[in-house]
């Protein structure tokens, strides 16, 4: 192996951190007499205006209002978001007019306030259980962790027969709302290899190809990255206006942090959504009133997507005044589940 296509390999490890007439007329019968045919009305056999057909009018796509506040919201079975505080909606995607929670490629989160954060062992289970999930991505067995505010990658580079490598960098933000990791550190074999590409007037943007991987991109030697595009449906998407690197987690800001939120509209954890549809199982709300709580208010509320049903199904619903529903659902990590015939 060349010293250029081992630096090229080392380039792409950086990947890890990553973290929508006119009709015509009938013929006459033929007589076996030529005809002239006429095309004025006559008086004795006027010719009615055809109402125009109206099409139907097509449907609008409209949010979904939503607040969250401490809900642990599972992105893969075991990695999770951690939503501290979150305000938003709860949009449409692609040809979809209503929000569907059987469906979770059917709408994504758009944030507008809040704070999120996730912690560096769930990072890599994501990248490794979905962004380099298939068996000829360049990255293997990940590890992320977190040392004195830097994150630190170790894993293998795949498509260069398995080699050990290991990265370190810092993160910010861009004015558009991306997060920039800059590369700090890069070794192969415990061999540093970043001032190597330095010496020979290489940059991450010549020898990493980000097409084939959304929400990647390369500034010289720092790594852009959209986390909304990146992550799992449903996408979390907002302008990210900072980002923190704290002793366990990487906590990401949005508008204000959800400051100026005022007082929770309710005890607990909870998700709560408002106004326009939302369809979910065999019914279909609208105008949108639901409130889904914590069974146990002490903790967080443990949400996977996937199995929502089970977890409404081991809590209990009411009925409010306005003929709101509020129902009160278990922590997904509480659920007992037993396997089934053919699992």
């Amino acid at each position: 192996m060349t010293r250029k296509k081992t630096i090229g390999g080392i380039g792409i490890a950086i990947l890890v951190l990553g973290f929508v007439s006119c009709s015509k007329k009938p013929e006459p019968p033929q007589t076996g007499k030529s005809e002239p045919v006429t095309t004025e009305p006559t008086t004795a056999n006027p010719t009615l205006p055809v109402p125009a057909s109206r099409a139907p009018e097509p449907q609008v796509a409209r949010g979904v209002q939503t607040e969250m506040r401490r809900v642990k919201f599972h992105l893969t079975p075991r990695a999770a978001a951690h939503l501290e505080v979150l305000a938003g909606e709860l949009w449409p995607t692609g040809k979809n007019t209503m929000v569907t929670f059987d469906d979770k490629t059917s709408f994504e989160v758009r944030v507008t306030n809040g704070t999120v954060s996730i912690r560096p062992e769930a990072l890599a289970d994501i990248m490794n259980s979905y962004v380099f999930a298939k068996p000829d991505a360049p990255l293997k067995d990940l590890q992320v962790s977190i040392d004195d505010g830097k994150l630190v990658i170790r894993g293998k580079l795949h498509t260069k027969g398995d080699v050990p490598f290991a990265t370190q960098g810092t993160l910010s933000t861009t004015p558009q709302g991306l997060l920039r990791m800059k590369t700090e550190k890069i070794s192969a074999l415990k061999i540093p290899v970043k001032g190597l590409m330095g010496v020979f007037g290489i940059d991450l943007a010549n020898i990493v190809n980000t097409a084939k991987i959304q929400g990647i991109g390369t500034d010289k030697n720092d790594l852009l990255m959209d986390l909304g595009t990146l992550l799992p449906p449903p996408h979390i998407k907002g302008k990210v206006v900072a980002v923190r690197v704290d002793k366990d987690a990487i906590v990401t800001i949005f508008g204000d942090g959800g400051k100026s939120l005022g007082p929770p509209k309710d005890k607990g954890s909870y998700m709560a959504f408002w106004d326009n549809s939302v369809k979910f199982g065999k019914m279909v709300m609208t105008p949108t009133d639901l409130t889904v709580l914590d069974l146990d208010p002490a903790d967080e509320l443990d949400w996977d997507q996937d199995h929502y049903q089970q977890q409404l199904e081991a809590g209990y619903s009411k009925i409010t005044s306005n003929f709101g529903l509020r129902t009160y659902a278990k922590d997904y990590g509480k659920l007992k589940t037993e396997p089934k015939a053919g699992d």
